[in-house]
């Protein structure tokens, strides 16, 4: 009642949706079933219930209308005749969007397992190890694995505070950039839906990258590199620049996305602070003038002071903070730039805001936790976004 013009209208939307794109027979069944189990969970006053129960009968009637539809014969298939939420419904925070996610994830998965072993693009990509990294970070990175107490320090000297609590460094070797690259260019021709990354602003071109968020890109060989770089590098890196505020916790859960800004679209982002612990953000634009830029400098603010430091990316390069540190991308001016954000934070979004009174020992900074690496259940698990 008072939701009626509204309601009809989405009943509009979804049927025609469902019009280009009839799931199974098996679907429908299931969609009667969610129907018996939202009705029972929900009463008729749960007015923000609505939409997602006129999909969820949208669903079921459209397929049981249709006797012809055939399922496509791989994942790949499947995955590719789904029709994305639109831009629109998505910068609405439209509850159809978190639905298509949520419902299609595991197909999405599926198809990218598929796709990286039977797709002759993916045949062509690049094995992704050790050697993307720069050299001298990399030989101090294993060193100190080897021996914490007379190693750590070499790591820490590599990183330039470029603003208060705030570093940087050579993160990536430059020619080797392309060969990471090539996964996001590779999976961007896909034709696989991916979800782009929506915080603050919708970032079109960017890719959700960790396997606690929906509609992530899941290619197996880049979430392994990606696994490894979070264990090997960033975690024992933060508690070694922080050692005040980052300790075991603190750093347990990782989240990660890719942005891409050009004057055209999606030019930069206003200031704000991240939902995390620790923040990693690495450029991955090609070398050598292959990809210029000119303006989306970051800046960082001093809480104590106010005052606004500048600091500019290179190729490789890598920028890392606490997530409290105001920050913002200026707008670019031409050219594109593509980065690579990682966040650490502790179980169910903590972040602690107060410094610990002990801080760990160097071999308790370079350990990895037993469960670093297990399956994220996305059920259980808390994402920023």
């Amino acid at each position: 009642q008072g939701t009626k013009g509204n309601c009809s209208q989405r009943v509009q939307e979804m049927s025609l949706w469902h019009h280009n794109h009839l799931p199974s027979t098996n679907t429908a069944k299931s969609s009667l079933s969610q129907i018996s189990m939202l009705i029972k969970r929900n009463t008729s006053s749960s007015i923000k219930f609505i939409p997602l129960l006129f999909n969820t009968f949208t669903i079921a009637f459209s397929t049981m209308a249709s006797k012809t539809v055939t399922a496509p014969s791989s994942y790949v298939e499947q995955a590719r005749q789904l029709r994305l939420p639109t831009r629109e419904e998505t910068l609405r925070r439209d509850p159809y969007c978190q639905y298509f996610w949520r419902r299609y994830d595991g197909l999405l998965e599926k198809a990218w397992k598929e796709w990286a072993e039977t797709d002759e693009a993916a045949a062509s990509l690049p094995k992704l190890d050790s050697s993307l990294y720069h050299p001298k970070l990399r030989q101090a990175v294993e060193d100190a694995w080897k021996d914490p107490s007379a190693k750590e320090q070499a790591v820490r000297d590599m990183w330039e505070e470029v603003a208060p609590d705030v570093f940087q460094c050579q993160f990536l070797d430059p020619e080797k950039i392309a060969e990471l690259r090539a996964y996001l260019d590779k999976a961007a021709d896909a034709g696989i839906p991916t979800r782009p990354p929506y915080g603050i602003v919708l970032n079109r071109k960017g890719f959700m990258l960790d396997p606690r968020s929906d509609g992530y890109m899941a290619i197996p060989a880049f979430q392994e590199f990606y696994r490894d770089m979070i264990d090997t590098y960033m975690r024992p890196l933060g508690r070694v620049l922080y050692p005040q505020w980052i300790q075991e916790g603190d750093d347990s859960d990782s989240f990660a996305f890719s942005i891409n800004y050009q004057p055209s679209k999606d030019q930069g982002i206003r200031e704000h602070t991240d939902a995390s612990t620790l923040t990693l953000n690495i450029n991955l634009n090609l070398p050598d003038g292959q990809e210029d830029w000119q303006g989306s400098s970051l800046y960082f603010k001093d809480r104590a002071t106010g005052e606004k430091h500048t600091v500019n990316f290179a190729p490789g390069m890598a920028v890392v903070h606490r997530g409290g540190i105001p920050h913002a991308a200026l707008p670019i001016v031409s050219g594109e730039r593509t980065n690579l954000v990682l966040w650490l934070f502790g179980q169910d979004g903590h972040i602690g805001y107060m410094p610990h009174n002990e801080e760990m020992t160097p071999e308790q900074r370079w350990k990895k936790p037993e469960q670093c690496s297990e399956p994220v259940d996305k059920k259980q698990q808390w994402s920023p976004f």
